[in-house]
C-alpha cells in the first residue's frame, strides 16, 4: 500500500515562506496526477495547486503568484513552496496523487491522500 507523508508546516509571521513535502513510499509522483488540499477551520477542502503527468500546473486564484507546485526528479516527493504568506493561509495541507483521476476542485475522491501537515499563520 502506498502511503504519504507530508512535512514543512509548522507556525511563521505574515510575509513568510515555507516549503512543503510529500514523500511517497513508492516512486509514483512522478507518473501520477497530484497536488496540494489544505483545509481550513469552518471551511470546505480547497484545492490549491496540481501539477499533471506532462509537467503542467495550476492554481488557485487565491495563491497565483505566492504558491509554486513542483515533483522532485530523483527522489519520490511532491513540494509546495509558499512565499508572502498570509494568514488566510492558515489551514491543514494534504498532498493527493491519482494514476486515473486529474487532480481538480471539488473532487475529493483520489487513489491517494496524504495525513496532513498544518500550517499556521499568524502576526
Amino acid at each position: 500500500q502506498v502511503e504519504f507523508v507530508e512535512s514543512g508546516g509548522g507556525l511563521i509571521q505574515p510575509g513568510g515562506s515555507l516549503r512543503l513535502s510529500c514523500s511517497a513510499s513508492e516512486n509514483i509522483l512522478r507518473t501520477y496526477a497530484t497536488g496540494w488540499y489544505r483545509k481550513a477551520p469552518g471551511k470546505e477542502r480547497e484545492l490549491v495547486a496540481y501539477i499533471t503527468t506532462s509537467g503542467s500546473v495550476d492554481y488557485a486564484d487565491s495563491v497565483k503568484g505566492r504558491f509554486v507546485i513542483s515533483r522532485g526528479e530523483i527522489r519520490n516527493k511532491l513540494y509546495l513552496h509558499m512565499n508572502n504568506l498570509k494568514p488566510e493561509d492558515t489551514g491543514v495541507y494534504y498532498c493527493v496523487a491519482d494514476a486515473v483521476r486529474p487532480i481538480v476542485s471539488g473532487e475529493y475522491d483520489y487513489e491517494f491522500w496524504g495525513q496532513g501537515t498544518r500550517v499556521t499563520v499568524s502576526s
